[in-house]
């Protein structure tokens, strides 16, 4: 066995099942996820599940490279785990600073590789890993390839089969921790599907297919190489199964198909592979110290790139000048006037949710008037023109980070006409004191848009930074992006505008000081407890319910 140390974090597995899991949502009802026994392993064990053997007995069952959305965890056969945060993958000058660690799981056809991927993460038991399939990157077929493939004379286990070039793109974008979208294959009529799956945000990628090390960009995107060695007779029953079950063909077809292209193409393209290999697992998912020794390289390379944010935000950029991105509103006579009666700790409930959204209102409407518009003649109903003004670009986008964030969001609703919002949940992690990642839920095509992003308070600025740079990684234009917050520290605006410094940094007033335990001072408190009515514990951290960290 041979260890090749890297540097990046991403786990790649091209799988039999053809899906691409982010472990957000991970299913395990596909082919090959589930550990196959002796008996599973027989022709007697096909027989018994009563596997058509004529075309006539076996309906066509749709089938394509992706599960459908499941609820936010991953269920094994012992236990369910559910999400955990991300945490930063970036520096304090936003830059990612850690890739994810990419595993790239090689093997023949049914030799078990989605089986070792989810042994792989249950055994690492560490957030936001995906599994990628090289199954979604087969080519889109030709109008005469596709009647080749209905009557199984198509090579699906040829290199040419695959497109290399998108699939080392997508891999490239998602092991630099861009958003990237995968395509759906659909089995049943060797077809893409029009909706591909968007995927964000691993720090490791499991990447699995039969020719998973047969393209050299694509090796050199791999941190750790494992072959996936199962004995040819099994993966021949396996194959079997899947295929007639799962795929809706035919016994004569599936032989046929395995003699003719999947054979030789193991013996010619795959097999060779394995000399490239750091790590050959025999009998796959079953090879408990073949697996242990992966998660415990895995586990050491990821601890080597544990980076902190949040203490190192508290001790830069001080002294330094406000930057000239920061608008503050006018400290008008009402505007301090509300100030007054929210930071007041005696404020009932109901005045402070009231004067907060009287403050939210006009922090929008300031807000709206840096968009850049563009001139426009309109008919008055007196037949005369007007030269007015509209929004130079195609649309607002609103997102706020959760929870407290999201008070701020009914303000915005009544200014913008059917404008489109998103979500951003970000908290701390009580162990580490840093920011994490848990969920997010953006509109398609979002860079396109000028995006809003809201939240109460911003005191380090730990959160804001994670949340602009995940826009950042969906493409969102660093200009476009307008963060607005009902109070910040100066530490928190000069770590925004340090790390980003074309992001538009809008709020109603800036207080100078963040204490030891990194609070507003004086501050309003914990706006989102005292917005919602809820008690925050002792050992409370202002990014939970809004003031940031």
């Amino acid at each position: 066995l041979k260890l090749s140390m890297k540097q990046c974090v991403l786990i790649a597995v091209l799988g039999s099942d053809g899906a691409v899991h982010d472990f957000k949502g991970m299913s395990d009802g596909s082919m090959d996820t589930h550990t196959c026994h002796s008996g599973e392993d027989s022709l007697d064990g096909l027989m018994r599940d009563r596997c058509p053997l004529t075309p006539s007995q076996s309906p066509r069952k749709r089938t394509t490279s992706q599960s459908k959305t499941e609820p936010p965890l991953l269920r094994t056969n012992k236990r369910t785990i559910y999400t955990a945060g991300r945490p930063p993958w970036y520096n304090v000058t936003g830059t990612t600073f850690k890739e994810a660690f990419v595993i790239g799981l090689c093997g023949g056809s049914a030799s078990g590789k989605t089986t070792v991927a989810n042994k792989i993460i249950e055994a690492l038991d560490v957030p936001w890993v995906v599994l990628l399939s090289m199954d979604s990157f087969y080519k889109v077929l030709s109008k005469e390839e596709q009647e080749l493939a209905a009557r199984n004379e198509y090579n699906f286990d040829h290199p040419d089969a695959f497109d290399f070039e998108l699939l080392v793109t997508v891999l490239r974008k998602l092991k630099k921790g861009k958003s990237i979208k995968v395509p759906v294959y659909d089995f049943t009529s060797h077809s893409r599907r029009k909706e591909w799956k968007t995927v964000y945000g691993a720090n490791v990628v499991i990447f699995e297919g039969i020719l998973a090390f047969a393209n050299k960009e694509l090796l050199k995107l791999l941190d750790m190489k494992v072959f996936v060695d199962t004995d040819s007779d099994i993966r021949l029953v396996r194959r079997l199964k899947r295929d007639i079950t799962n795929r809706g063909r035919d016994i004569a077809g599936v032989i046929k198909q395995y003699n003719k292209f999947v054979k030789p193409a193991f013996e010619q393209y795959i097999e060779p592979t394995v000399q490239v290999a750091d790590i050959v697992v025999p009998r796959g998912g079953e090879n408990f110290v073949a697996l242990d020794l992966i998660v415990q390289h895995v586990h050491s390379q990821l601890e080597k790139r544990e980076i902190t944010v949040r203490s190192a935000l508290a001790s830069a950029h001080q002294g330094q000048p406000l930057p000239k991105t920061l608008s503050v509103m006018e400290s008008t006579p009402q505007v301090r006037g509300m100030h007054t009666i929210i930071r007041n700790k005696e404020t009932s409930r109901d005045e402070f949710i009231f004067y907060s959204k009287r403050l939210m209102r006009l922090l929008i409407e300031h807000a709206l008037s840096f968009l850049p518009l563009k001139p426009v003649s309109v008919e008055t109903p007196q037949e005369t023109v007007y030269e007015g003004k509209r929004l130079s670009g195609k649309r607002i986008t609103g997102v706020s980070i959760l929870r407290a964030g999201e008070t701020m969001e009914q303000a915005l609703m009544a200014v913008c006409k059917d404008i489109r919002l998103g979500k951003i949940l970000i908290q701390t992690n009580h162990d580490t004191g840093e920011p994490e990642l848990h969920y997010l839920r953006l509109p398609k095509d979002i860079s396109e848009d000028y995006v809003i992003l809201m939240d109460s308070t911003v005191s380090t600025g730990a959160a804001a930074l994670m949340a602009v740079r995940v826009l950042l990684d969906h493409d969102v234009q660093e200009d476009k992006i307008f963060l607005l917050s009902l109070l910040m520290a100066e530490m928190g605006v000069h770590s925004v505008a340090y790390a980003f410094p074309k992001v538009r940094i809008i709020t109603t007033a800036v207080d100078k000081k963040v204490n030891d335990e990194f609070h507003i001072i004086p501050g309003i408190g914990n706006f989102g407890d005292r917005y919602f009515g809820t008690d925050a514990p002792s050992d409370w951290y202002e990014s939970d319910e809004g003031m940031d960290y």
